[in-house]
C-alpha cells in the first residue's frame, strides 16, 4: 500500500497543477498522510529550479497549516480520531514517549524533530493532546519546517540541478546540526535564566501509555 501511495504521489510531479498537489500532500503529511512530501518537492525543484523557492514556501505553509489540523485532532478528537489514526500509522507505542518529551522540553523537541525521520504528525497530534501552548507550537513548527523545506528550495534556486547530489548526501546532516544547535540554545537560555531545571530524558524513553494524562 505504501509503495502504491509513493508512486501515486510521485506521479503528481508531472501534473499541470503539481504545486496544488504539493500543498495538499504537505498538509496531509503533517496530520495523517504516511509519506512525507520531500520526494515530490525534490522532483519539482529538479524540473523547475527557477521556482524552487516558491515550492519550498508552498511546502512550509501547507505543512504548518496541516500541523494545526493535527494539533486540533489531538486536542479535540484524541479519544476517537486520534487514537485510531495513531494505531493505523503504527505510532501508538511512540505516543507516550512523544508526550513525555514534549511536556519536558516543548519547542526544543519540535525544532529537533525537523531534522529527524520522526513523523511530524506524531508531534502535531501529541502537542494538541498535551495542550502545548499554541503560540509555542506555531513558531517552533514554522522555524523547523521552513528551514527544512526552504533550504531545499534555496539550494535548487541558487545552484540548479547540480546541487541534487549534495542535498541527498549532506542536507540532512546540515539541517540536523543547525536545528540541534538552535534547540540547545533555547534550552541553555532557560537554564541560565533559572526558568527551567535540568530534566533527564531517560524516564521518557520508558514512558508507558498509562502515564499519559492531559
Amino acid at each position: 500500500m505504501l509503495s502504491s501511495l509513493y508512486q501515486w504521489m510521485l506521479a503528481k510531479a508531472a501534473h499541470r497543477h503539481a504545486d496544488r498537489w504539493l500543498f495538499a500532500i504537505s498538509f496531509m503529511e503533517s496530520s495523517f498522510f504516511p509519506i512525507p512530501p520531500h520526494p515530490l518537492l525534490g522532483l519539482m525543484c529538479l524540473a523547475k529550479p527557477q521556482r524552487a523557492l516558491y515550492f519550498g514556501f508552498v511546502c512550509t505553509l501547507a505543512s504548518v497549516l496541516g500541523g494545526l489540523f493535527g494539533y486540533a485532532i489531538g486536542y479535540f478528537l484524541y479519544a476517537s480520531v486520534g487514537t485510531w489514526l495513531l494505531n493505523v500509522l503504527g505510532l501508538t507505542d511512540s505516543f507516550p514517549v512523544a508526550a513525555c518529551y514534549l511536556r519536558e522540553y516543548g519547542a526544543e523537541i519540535i525544532l529537533i524533530k525537523g531534522a529527524t525521520p520522526i513523523p511530524f504528525k506524531l508531534i502535531t497530534i501529541t502537542a494538541g493532546f498535551i495542550a502545548l501552548p499554541l503560540f509555542t507550537f506555531l513558531w517552533a513548527s514554522t522555524l523547523s519546517r521552513a528551514f527544512q523545506f526552504m533550504a531545499v528550495g534555496f539550494l535548487f534556486w541558487k545552484f540548479g540541478a547540480p546541487i541534487k547530489q549534495f542535498i541527498e548526501k549532506y542536507l540532512a546532516w546540515v539541517s540536523a546540526g543547525f536545528l540541534v544547535l538552535v534547540a540547545a540554545g533555547f534550552l541553555a537560555i532557560g537554564l541560565l535564566s533559572g526558568d527551567k531545571q535540568a530534566k533527564p530524558g531517560d524516564k521518557c524513553s520508558h514512558a508507558a501509555p498509562l502515564t499519559v494524562q492531559r
